[in-house]
């Protein structure tokens, strides 16, 4: 039994933070599935630009549709749902077996929308319809624009991938949201199982403190703050409002560990996946951290459901002078701009591959 079936019998669900079509077409996601215990998939802007850009398995979708009148976010939209479905009919059988708790597969809205809730809002309820697979969750950032977006989007009965969520308090407000629609379903007699996970995102708190911190900090921030959100999720899902929920046939809203790829090349490349073994959670991993977890990875303790020593770790930080609100503010804002920088160049190579491919036919 490898690291990632022992992980998956802990109760974590581990999805591959990638999609690419040669990653679909050739076979490798399926074995991934039937090897490596993946149970979903998660992707994001950066994600369909590398790989629409270093792939010529594209080139003739694209100028099929460039040919018949699609361009830029209109074109991208329909060349990445050809990949989420497929992706998604793969999970199918997942889904069908946990009966929805697993065997989901991620979109993203435009980040171009990060605080636009109407728009957001509309542009989910597009995605989703679209796709038209029952497995399909449509992610929107958990930005204060983001939240109301959410809420809607849950009372239309449209499961959500929150993203963009940095701290505990992000994630209560992100599960607030989602647990709003989810009683205005109740009140209004509609099924209130809706799936969502919540992501919470943790290497990049390390990332951007490095030059901050001793030494003897490096890569301890992201984990502390994981932990803290992690009681806070135990805590809420346990709360009388959401009993009450949950009685009503609701689902729980997961929690999900996002950027979990090790960017210290002297930190262990699975130090994420490790530190952050917990039941009931969703763990998404680039395919490098996947493979390198099967290869080498070792599961250790899981996660105290107290907080463990999480307070007393996020106040040494404090001591050196780290403002967690301020710095998870800060990591949300420029989230959202890497995002909208990845799209901007995803616009730019499907436009540049659209006229060069028209031209070289």
């Amino acid at each position: 039994m490898n690291a990632n079936q022992q992980l998956h019998n802990l109760g974590q669900s581990l999805w591959l933070d990638n999609i690419t079509r040669d990653l679909l077409s050739s076979g490798t996601l399926q074995r991934y599935i039937d090897e490596l215990s993946v149970t979903g998939l998660t992707s994001n802007p950066t994600i369909f630009h590398q790989a629409i850009n270093n792939s010529q398995s594209y080139d003739s979708t694209i100028q099929e549709k460039y040919k018949n009148g699609k361009e830029g976010e209109e074109l991208f939209f329909e060349v990445a749902l050809e990949d989420i479905t497929q992706a998604a009919d793969l999970f199918r059988p997942v889904w069908d077996r946990t009966d929805g708790v697993d065997g989901w597969v991620s979109l993203e809205v435009s980040p171009l929308l990060a605080y636009d809730t109407e728009s957001t809002l509309a542009a989910a309820k597009d995605l989703h319809a679209r796709a038209g697979r029952p497995n399909v969750l449509i992610k929107i950032p958990g930005t204060k624009e983001g939240l109301p977006a959410i809420e809607e989007a849950t009372f239309a009965g449209i499961p959500v991938n929150v993203t963009l969520l940095f701290s505990s308090e992000h994630y209560v407000a992100a599960a607030e949201a989602y647990l709003r629609g989810v009683e205005r379903r109740i009140e209004a007699g509609l099924n209130p199982a809706v799936g969502c996970v919540a992501s919470l995102f943790i290497s990049r708190w390390d990332r951007a403190i490095v030059d901050d911190v001793p030494e003897t900090l490096h890569n301890r921030l992201g984990i502390a703050i994981g932990l803290k959100a992690y009681k806070a999720y135990l805590d809420l899902i346990s709360s009388p409002r959401w009993q009450r929920a949950l009685n009503f046939g609701a689902r729980p809203q997961r929690l999900l560990w996002a950027s979990t790829g090790s960017k210290d090349p002297n930190a262990s490349d699975v130090l994420y996946i490790t530190s952050l073994a917990s039941p009931f959670t969703v763990n998404t991993m680039p395919e490098q951290t996947l493979n390198a977890f099967a290869d080498h990875g070792e599961l250790g303790d899981a996660l105290a459901v107290d907080g463990g020593d999480s307070e007393s770790i996020l106040n040494e930080f404090t001591q050196t002078g780290v403002d967690n609100q301020a710095l998870a503010a800060r990591l949300q804002e420029e989230g959202a701009e890497s995002f909208v920088k990845s799209w901007n160049e995803l616009m730019e190579v499907i436009t540049t591959k659209s006229e060069s491919l028209v031209q070289a036919d």
